[in-house]
């Protein structure tokens, strides 16, 4: 083959690969979708020519601001999709204009991507005026900015969830599900706005995440199996949370969880596990790591709390029933905003097994900050504080502000 001819041929094939890509990506100005007008209509449109691609498509939403009102999209679809949001895409502030419990409902998709500088402000301020769920057990749910339900081998990285109205993330029945680099941003007075709620799901991890808002940073309900939550900057915030769990008989077990290299700054909680007393549940939580983590004036450093009622919606004549066992307490360092920077409150029916304590280093107002166990023998190695039986109801210092636990993840298709 001439020369030329390669030229000719490596030209024609450079064109037919660019009009390739470009026809790969969906602008959703081909859709009707512009800056400052709803585009709720047109990820949708986009979304639906996507999914019935054989071939992956990118969705891009350009640069610029964007409302939109609920949209919900499911699968499967044929070939990959990825949503490059560099906007920012606003809700309407009223939680009854939003159309839907979850702003941005997606579910039963293979290899979806989520990407991008954009910003997701769900406009809460207004439902944060609403919400009383720092008052009651039986409080309104107004809107969370994502659901993420039943999906597979996917990637949420580097876009922000602003001032969602309720939880930020739901993810519900998700398998190897990954966020990285992530962001969530509310103020500390946000009640009821969890970073990332994860219930029912296995191979989920939440890497290099930076997480403000007025609940837990991370909670992980029922059902949950092979979570990774690592180099997390938490706060203002409760914490990270596994739980509640026990309050309703269908639970699921909680496995092999590890909380690695983060750091809680002012949140009222640092790591904690809670069940409640005197309910039906008798799965088991077992294998769990909190390792390396840093605390910067935690209230709470460390807690397990089996006695946990928030609203005294419950009564404690019978302990929980939840076998704990398998809790690797290691790599604790910082300061304590109470003197007990350990708290370990087992069930009395069931005492916890296999807990392990090391290389603790937690102060409280300069001097070493202690640890109270009850019903539980941990076993100490390193620099740690010895166990002391509690002197008074550690308990209360625990939030009463949460509506989680299984609640979140009681979708009628779970089982599924």
């Amino acid at each position: 083959m001439k020369f030329s001819a390669i030229i000719l041929f490596l030209s024609f094939f450079i064109v037919i690969n660019f009009v390739l890509t470009q026809s790969a990506n969906l602008d959703i100005s081909k859709f009707g979708g512009k800056p400052n007008a709803d585009i709720a209509k047109a990820l949708t449109s986009a979304w639906a020519e996507a999914c019935a691609s054989t071939t992956a498509v990118k969705i891009v939403i350009p640069s610029g601001t964007y409302q939109m009102t609920h949209v919900e999209v499911k699968g499967p679809c044929k070939a990959p999709i990825e949503i490059q949001v560099d906007g920012t895409i606003k809700a309407p502030p009223n939680p009854e204009d939003v159309g839907g419990e979850q702003w941005l409902r997606i579910g039963y998709v293979d290899h979806l991507t989520i990407s991008g500088e954009g910003v997701f402000d769900g406009q809460g301020a207004t439902a944060w005026k609403q919400n009383d769920c720092n008052k009651k057990f039986d409080c309104k749910l107004l809107g969370m900015n994502f659901g993420f339900n039943f999906i597979n081998n996917s990637i949420v990285r580097n876009i922000t969830s602003k001032d969602s109205k309720h939880f930020h993330v739901n993810v519900l029945g998700c398998n190897n599900f990954t966020f990285d680099g992530f962001k969530v941003s509310a103020p500390g007075d946000s009640h009821n706005t969890d970073g990332i709620h994860i219930g029912r799901s296995t191979d989920v991890n939440v890497l290099n995440t930076d997480i403000a808002t007025g609940d837990d940073c991370v909670s992980m309900g029922d059902g949950c199996k092979k979570i990774l939550v690592q180099n997390v900057n938490c706060g203002p915030g409760h914490g990270i949370s596994i739980g509640s769990l026990g309050k309703y008989k269908e639970e699921e077990s909680v496995e092999d969880i590890t909380v690695k290299g983060c750091t809680l700054k002012e949140t009222m909680n640092g790591v904690r596990i809670k069940t409640w007393p005197n309910t039906p549940s008798t799965i088991t939580v077992t294998d769990m790591k909190f390792e390396d983590l840093t605390m910067d004036k935690v209230s709470n450093p460390v807690i397990i709390d089996q006695e946990y009622c928030p609203w005294n919606q419950c009564t404690k004549e019978n302990p929980s029933k939840i076998k704990i066992s398998k809790v690797s307490i290691k790599g604790i360092k910082g300061t304590s905003g109470t003197k007990e920077g350990l708290v370990l409150a087992c069930s009395s029916g069931t005492p916890c097994e296999g807990v392990e304590i090391s290389d603790v280093s937690l102060t409280f107002n300069g001097a070493p900050a202690i640890a109270t166990c009850t019903n539980v023998k941990p076993t100490i190695t390193g620099k740690a504080p010895a166990c002391t039986a509690p002197t008074t109801d550690k308990k209360g210092s625990a939030p009463t502000t949460d509506k989680k636990g299984s609640a979140p993840t009681t979708d009628k298709k779970q089982k599924q």
